[in-house]
């Protein structure tokens, strides 16, 4: 694999964060997203300097890409499951109120 990978995580916290500050919003919500961000990106960075693959770019670009993307799609789906999560169970009421679930 390649660094392009992590590249696209720190990319769109980088993003994220100077859209915040352009907008000058605080909001605990937004300060969760980019954290998310970094820890991925760090955790990125880590995973492929012990693997001693720091500055290397991957022969299947495509491939990683992808990676980066799915990774910066989770950070996203996490982010919006911590955040919303009253919003999640409300709407999930009347099922459980059927099935059982989320008693």
């Amino acid at each position: 694999m390649g660094m392009v990978c992590y590249i696209i995580p720190l990319a769109t916290g980088i993003i994220t964060a100077a859209r915040r500050k352009v907008m000058h919003k605080k909001d605990k919500e937004g300060v969760w997203l980019s954290l998310m961000f970094a820890g991925a990106s760090v955790f990125g960075v880590v995973d492929h300097a012990w693997n001693g693959e720091l500055m290397m770019i991957g022969p299947n670009l495509v491939s990683d890409l992808a990676l980066g993307t799915a990774i910066t799609a989770a950070v996203f789906v996490s982010w919006g499951t911590v955040t919303h999560k009253d919003r999640i169970f409300e709407a999930l009421r009347p099922l459980s109120r059927i099935t059982g679930i989320l008693k």
